[in-house]
């Protein structure tokens, strides 16, 4: 047999028609005009049976440069971290794999469950009160978090410091068109949120703050004079976007009055895999819980007395009145938030503390290297585990060279702020070596002149 999949047979697509009372396909298509229907064959290659196409999409993929062929230093949101081989192993099982959304809690007890174990592990990290069972991506869920503070106090006005991720940035943009929020851009000041401007801009409209923690460029922002400018205004909130991973190490933001803290767990369990999917958190207080978009499992007990879990407080518009609704989103990532949750269990509390203190001694160790090899970086201050460092070449010329010698450069920085042209962002992560880093060095130094 040549295919595995067979597809119709000219006897299904006869039955087809007669069910629905038509005798040609083309019949479908009538409200198209004639003009403008394609007449002749598409110019595309005959099919080919299941090894030959399995041997030709093997033999293209192998073009792919990939994270085992080349070392990487590039991170902007996207990171080459070390995943427990047990990650694959529970989330292939088919009773996780091929669960959809557990709307019936006396069947879902296992998905619930893995579920309101990552909410739980993402507000301890957090130090927050409650947490939802996820959300698409960090991006769209720091939009959500602005939307909601807009909804919360009424105002329509938000302070997003330009030292959050630039796609992040342009999420909300997007997002606040349809409610009508102002979005006012802080400008960064040698690599951390300016915050003398931010002081200006905070006034009686200001709905909420963003500031991402560690920020854009791995700089650590500090929340603590963040958290006192927002109180000298009523109702403002704080809206903090972190790294998880890093909060394994840092103060997490609860603990400096944050209202609102999401960010993306790709950092656990979740492969690089071409930039997605990812699994968004949204964690905030008990007095906002309510108002949380996407899932929430509670804990709860059964008529016998048995602890059970079920989905609760949903906010959507998909279970309650549009008009009473905060939020459009109808999913979440269950199976990417349990790769994450898996992923945290194996590490435990100790391990990820480790994993965390890893990044900042590696990349710590990195700058050192660069300083002695003649490298500019370009901001000081604490940081967790990127950095920028200063170039004499364009970045993607840099970067071309050194895919040649078998590393994944950083990010060109260039392409979202012209101000840090030839200046590149270098993730270091717990898995990089001491000779690749010291090799990576020795190769951007042959390059740089």
């Amino acid at each position: 047999m040549e295919f595995r999949y067979l597809p119709m047979t000219e006897r299904d697509k006869r039955e087809m028609l007669e069910g629905i009372g038509v005798e040609q396909s083309d019949e479908l298509f009538s409200d198209i005009p004639e003009n403008v229907r394609f007449k002749g064959e598409l110019d595309i290659k005959a099919p080919k049976n299941e090894f030959q196409l399995m041997k030709e999409l093997t033999k293209l993929s192998e073009q792919n440069v990939n994270l085992k062929s080349h070392s990487s230093f590039l991170g902007a949101g996207v990171y080459d971290h070390y995943i427990p081989s047990i990650v694959d192993h529970v989330i292939s099982r088919s009773e996780f794999y091929t669960a959809y959304t557990p709307y019936q809690p006396e069947i879902s007890q296992g998905e619930l469950q893995a579920i309101f174990e990552f909410q739980t592990m993402i507000c301890e990290l957090t130090s927050m009160d409650v947490a939802n069972s996820s959300m698409y991506d960090g991006g769209t869920a720091l939009a959500e978090a602005v939307n909601l503070s807009a909804g919360q106090t009424k105002k329509k006005k938000v302070l997003v410091s330009k030292a959050i991720h630039p796609e992040s940035l342009a999420v909300i943009h997007s997002y606040v068109k349809g409610p009508g929020v102002e979005v006012v851009e802080i400008d960064h000041k040698n690599g951390m949120t300016d915050l003398d401007q931010l002081e200006r801009e905070l006034d009686d409209d200001t709905a909420s703050v963003v500031v991402q923690y560690p920020n854009f460029f791995g700089q650590v922002e500090p929340l603590d004079k963040v958290r006192s400018l927002v109180d000298t205004q009523k109702k403002a909130m704080m809206i903090t976007s972190s790294n998880p991973l890093a909060l394994g190490f840092l103060t997490p933001p609860g603990e400096f009055g944050a209202d609102i803290v999401v960010g993306d767990a790709q950092v656990f369990g979740i492969p690089a895999q071409y930039g997605g999917p990812h699994c968004g958190y949204f964690a905030t207080t008990k007095k906002l819980m309510r108002k949380v978009p996407g899932r929430l499992v509670g804990q709860t007990v059964d008529e016998e007395g048995r602890r059970g879990f079920v989905l609760t407080l949903q906010a959507r518009e998909q279970h309650i009145r549009r008009d009473k609704a905060t939020s459009n989103i109808c999913s979440n990532q269950a199976l990417n938030a349990l790769a994450s949750s898996v992923a945290m269990s194996s590490l435990g509390k100790q391990g990820l503390r480790k994993m965390a203190w890893m990044n900042i001694q590696k990349t710590s160790y990195m700058k050192k290297v660069l300083h002695e090899n003649g490298f500019e970086v370009a901001f000081e201050g604490p940081f967790f585990n990127e950095l920028v460092v200063k170039l004499s070449h364009d970045v993607a010329e840099v970067n071309r060279v050194l895919l040649d010698r078998g590393f994944i450069g950083g990010y060109d920085l260039g392409q979202v702020d012209r101000s840090l042209t030839k200046s590149m962002l270098i993730a270091v992560t717990e898995i990089r070596t001491k000779e690749e880093i010291d090799q990576f060095v020795r190769e951007m130094g042959d390059i740089h002149g």
